[in-house]
C-alpha cells in the first residue's frame, strides 16, 4: 500500500504551511503536493503558542492564526488545502526514510514516495531527562512547542491563579511564558544558569533592563544555578524545585524553556550535517540533490557572514521555505538565499527587533531608563548587528538596511553621538558600485554606413550608456 507524489513536505509547522502557499503560487498542479505531520492540525504560526495563546481574555485560537497570517498573506485553513488540491496526511509519523529509493515509511505501515523531498522536520524541546532529572511527566510540568503543549500548559495556568510558576530557562520561552504567566495572576520565579537573560543574543546591559522591567511586574530572577530534582505530593504533582544552591522553591507549577534539538534522526547517515542540522547550500538542497530542508533543521549559508548557521526564529523559516520553493519550481530564476538573521519578540508594553551579529565592540545609543533605546556591533571596521527596542516600522526598516550595507565604522563615539539617526541616514544612500564599463571593442562592418548613421548610433549609444548608469544606481537604492 502506497501513495506517490512530486512533492513532498515532511512537518508540519511553520515553514510547512510557507511552503505549500509557496508552491500555489507557483504553479503546483492539484494532487502533486503532499504535507506530512505528527500534528493533527495544518500548519500554524507557531509564535502565537507563547503570546495571544495564553491570555487570560480573548485569547487567540484556530483557526485564527494558521499560517500565512503571520506574514499578513491569507490563513491556510483545511480547506484551503482541499481547494488546492494538497493532499494532507496528519496525525502520521514517518518511522523511517529511505532517500536513494526516495520513499518515507509512515507507523502505519503506508509508503510514500517522492520525486522532490522537503524536510521542515524542525525541532524538539530538550527535555529535563537529557540533564539527569526526572519528573517530566508530572501533570503540573509544563513544555511549550507544540499545540497540545500549549492546550496543557493553559490547563494547568488556570487551576494555578495565586499560585507559584518557576520557570526554568532565561531564552525566548522563559521570558515569554514568564510574562503570560504573570498576566494570568501566577506568581512567577525564573531560574536559569546563566549571568543574564537571553544570554545567547542580549549584552548585560541590554539584559538588565528587561530584568529591571520583568522584576517592576513581579517576576522574581534566579540566576547561576540550575534545577536537580523535584518533591512530590502523594499524587505525584511537583510541590517543589530543588535547586544545585541548596534552594528549594514551593511550586504549584513548572514551566520548561531549555532549549530545542533539530529533528534530524531520519536522515543520520544519509545526508551531510552541520551545526546541529542538515547542512544545505544557498538554494536549500542538501548532499542529496532530491532533498531540501528548511526552517529550524536547515544549517545554510549566511552570505553576509560567509559562514553556515542554523537559525531557530519564524522568519528563518519562513523565508527559507519560500526561497527552497522556488529553487525547485524556476532553478533558472533563483539565485542563492541572500538572508540577513533576524530576531524578535513581544512581551508586556515591549517590542524589541535584532538584525544581523551580535559579534564584535557594542555602541549604546537611547535612553535605557525610558522605552526607546538601541545598539550596534562593530566588528572588524564595519556594522554587523543592530538591536532595538520600542521602534517603529519605519526605525526598524532602517536598521535592518543598514545591518545589511555593513557600513564602515571609523569613530566608535561618533556611532554613539548618531546613534539611530546613522541608521536612518545609512538606509537612504544608494548602494556603492563600481564605475560602469562603457568601453567596448573595435566595431567591424561588414558593409560600408553613411556617415549620418554612425554618428547617430554613437548618440544612442552615449544615451543608452548614461541612462543604464543612472537607472542602474536608481534601483540599486535602499
Amino acid at each position: 500500500m502506497g501513495r506517490a507524489f512530486v512533492y513532498v513536505i515532511l512537518g508540519g509547522g511553520v515553514a510547512a504551511g510557507y511552503a505549500a502557499l509557496e508552491f500555489t503560487k507557483r504553479g503546483v498542479a492539484h494532487g502533486e503536493l503532499c504535507i506530512i505531520s505528527e500534528e493533527p492540525v495544518v500548519p500554524y504560526e507557531r509564535p502565537a503558542l507563547s503570546k495571544g495563546f495564553l491570555l487570560p481574555e480573548a485569547p487567540s485560537r484556530l483557526p485564527s492564526f494558521h499560517t500565512c497570517v503571520g506574514a499578513n498573506e491569507e490563513s491556510l485553513t483545511p480547506k484551503w488545502y482541499k481547494e488546492h488540491g494538497i493532499e494532507l496526511v496528519l496525525g502520521t509519523r514517518v518511522k523511517s526514510a529511505d532517500l536513494r529509493r526516495k520513499t518515507l515509511l509512515t507507523a502505519t505501515g503506508e509508503t510514500i514516495s517522492y520525486k522532490i523531498l522537503i524536510i521542515a522536520t524542525g525541532a524538539r524541546s530538550l527535555k529535563l531527562e537529557e540533564f539527569g532529572v526526572t519528573g517530566s511527566d508530572a501533570e503540573n510540568v509544563c513544555y511549550l512547542r507544540d499545540l497540545d503543549d500549549a492546550n496543557r500548559l493553559v490547563k494547568v495556568m488556570q487551576s494555578c491563579s495565586g499560585g507559584n510558576a518557576i520557570v526554568i530557562g532565561g531564552g525566548y520561552i522563559g521570558m515569554e511564558c514568564a510574562a503570560s504567566l504573570l498576566i494570568n495572576k501566577i506568581n512567577v520565579t525564573m531560574v536559569f544558569p546563566e549571568a543574564h537573560c537571553m544570554a545567547r543574543l542580549f549584552t548585560p546591559k541590554i539584559a538588565t533592563y528587561y530584568e529591571d522591567y520583568y522584576i517592576s511586574k513581579g517576576v522574581k530572577f534566579i540566576k547561576g544555578t540550575v534545577l536537580t530534582s523535584f518533591e512530590f505530593d502523594s499524587n505525584g504533582k511537583v510541590t517543589a524545585v530543588n535547586l544545585k544552591d541548596g534552594e528549594q522553591l514551593p511550586a504549584d507549577m513548572v514551566v520548561v524553556g531549555i532549549g530545542i534539538c533539530p529533528n534530524t534522526g531520519l536522515f543520520e547517515g544519509q545526508l551531510t550535517l552541520d551545526k546541529g542540522g542538515i547542512k544545505v547550500n544557498g538554494l536549500l538542497q542538501s548532499s542529496n540533490n532530491s532533498v531540501y530542508a528548511i526552517g529550524d533543521v536547515a544549517a545554510f549559508p549566511v552570505k553576509i557572514f560567509g559562514e553556515t548557521r542554523r537559525l531557530e526564529h519564524v522568519d528563518s523559516a519562513r523565508k527559507s521555505a519560500r526561497h527552497a520553493v522556488a529553487a525547485i519550481m524556476e532553478p533558472s530564476k533563483t539565485g542563492e538565499l541572500d538572508y540577513l538573521p533576524f530576531f524578535y519578540s513581544r512581551v508586556f508594553t515591549l517590542s524589541w527587533q535584532f538584525y544581523g551579529d551580535n559579534a564584535g565592540e557594542v555602541v549604546y545609543y537611547g535612553d535605557f531608563s525610558n522605552s526607546t533605546f538601541g545598539a550596534y556591533w562593530v566588528n572588524k571596521g564595519h556594522l554587523v548587528g543592530s538591536f532595538f527596542e520600542g521602534g517603529t516600522k519605519e526605525e526598524y526598516e532602517a536598521i535592518a538596511k543598514a545591518t545589511r550595507l555593513k557600513p564602515a565604522i571609523d569613530d566608535l563615539a561618533e556611532l554613539e553621538r548618531q546613534g539611530l539617526g546613522f541608521a536612518l541616514a545609512v538606509s537612504q544612500k544608494p548602494l556603492i558600485s563600481p564605475p560602469l564599463d562603457v568601453s567596448s571593442p573595435p566595431l567591424v562592418l561588414e558593409k560600408p554606413i553613411y556617415a549620418w548613421h554612425a554618428t547617430a548610433g554613437v548618440i544612442l549609444a552615449s544615451s543608452i550608456a548614461a541612462f543604464a548608469y543612472w537607472y542602474g544606481r536608481k534601483r540599486r537604492r535602499w
